[in-house]
């Protein structure tokens, strides 16, 4: 190519002579794009795991807007397995129809267009600029929302590169990830959006460890399920899924720790004299302390499998077993005596 052409290669330039208008090129391409019968057996141009991630941080709200320089629909494939429709915006007439960000659940927008269009932009010449309502959209979007990069150098793409310089505001926090050290063209654009770079060996490993993190901060800093409708849809959730059984045991412990730390409180002391109207209260008041724990015991007696059942009796006998400063026996009709020793 350097010999014949005398300059460097580069996608655009070998693009723009190979093939010299857009019809061309988005015939050209299509194939790089959609899997044969073959590739499809083989699980090729299918969703990346950093995709998935992508989708899974989407459908939990960590993520509202992305915009992309990619023409494939794999993102809007790994969205759509996740029972997620966004707005997707790859034209000018796009942007006019789209719901206003604030009231747009998920927005995808494709700066450079959809390989099924043939307004896609390859060469240089077309990523110098973009349309107008474009160009409007992006100045928005780097204006109000916090950003991570990942997969563009910012070497390329000055239209889209000058959006991010022209952004006045750091309203949020911009973080820039990349395979290299930072050239001095992007280490000046790090410096304008006073963005950390974060160096990564690859976006697979970069997205699924930081959707798993986020998924272990989020099961740390769950609340306890405030009812029983709650806890019960959790553990309907669990029961399926063998991969669940970590938090199915977590539930069902929980719960009868907090049944045990309750029980012992000062609200169930034995010491305290108790007659038929009093005894009738505290069988209410410990109906209602274990009113969750039943209801879970409940659930997994019917749906569980057969390896749920050992952690039921496992939790029965650790409640049943725990050190009590007594117990309650009601001698006759008229009489209940407190007592703490006893078979």
């Amino acid at each position: 190519y350097e010999r014949e052409f005398k300059e460097e290669p580069s996608y655009s330039r070998i693009l723009g002579r190979i093939a010299q208008h857009r019809d061309e090129r988005q015939r050209l391409l299509k194939a790089y794009f959609e899997p044969t019968e073959e590739e499809r057996l083989e699980g090729l141009k299918q969703p990346t795991a950093a995709h998935r991630a992508i989708a899974s941080l989407c459908r939990r709200g960590y993520i509202r807007v992305i915009v992309t320089t990619n023409f494939d629909r794999l993102l809007a494939l790994a969205l759509s397995s996740e029972g997620l429709q966004p707005t997707v915006i790859s034209t000018p007439d796009a942007v006019k129809g789209a719901p206003p960000l604030v009231h747009a659940a998920l927005v995808i927008v494709k700066i450079h267009g959809d390989y099924l269009d043939t307004r896609i932009r390859n060469t240089t010449g077309e990523l110098e600029a973009y349309p107008a309502p474009l160009t409007k959209l992006l100045d928005r979007i780097f204006d109000e929302f916090g950003l991570l990069v990942c997969g563009w150098s910012a070497r390329w793409d000055p239209a889209l590169r000058r959006a991010l310089e022209r952004c006045k505001n750091q309203r949020y926090t911009t973080y820039w990830t990349g395979l290299d050290e930072p050239d001095a063209e992007l280490k000046d654009l790090l410096r304008l959006r006073r963005a950390p770079f974060i160096q990564i060996d690859g976006a697979d490993n970069f997205f699924v460890d930081l959707n798993e993190k986020i998924t272990a901060l989020e099961e740390h800093a769950r609340p306890h399920p405030l009812s029983v409708e709650a806890a019960v849809a959790t553990l309907k959730r669990y029961l399926p899924d063998p991969a669940q059984n970590i938090r199915y045991r977590d539930l069902l412990v929980g719960e009868a720790e907090r049944v045990r730390r309750e029980s012992l409180s000062s609200s169930f002391a034995v010491e305290d004299p108790i007659d038929e109207v009093s005894l009738a209260a505290r069988i209410q008041a410990y109906e209602a302390v274990t009113e969750i724990l039943s209801s879970l015991f409940a659930v997994a007696s019917f749906w569980g499998e057969k390896y749920h059942e050992p952690l039921l009796s496992e939790v029965v006998e650790q409640l049943a077993a725990h050190e009590s400063r007594g117990f309650l026996t009601a001698t006759s009709r008229h009489s209940v005596a407190s007592s703490t020793s006893g078979d």
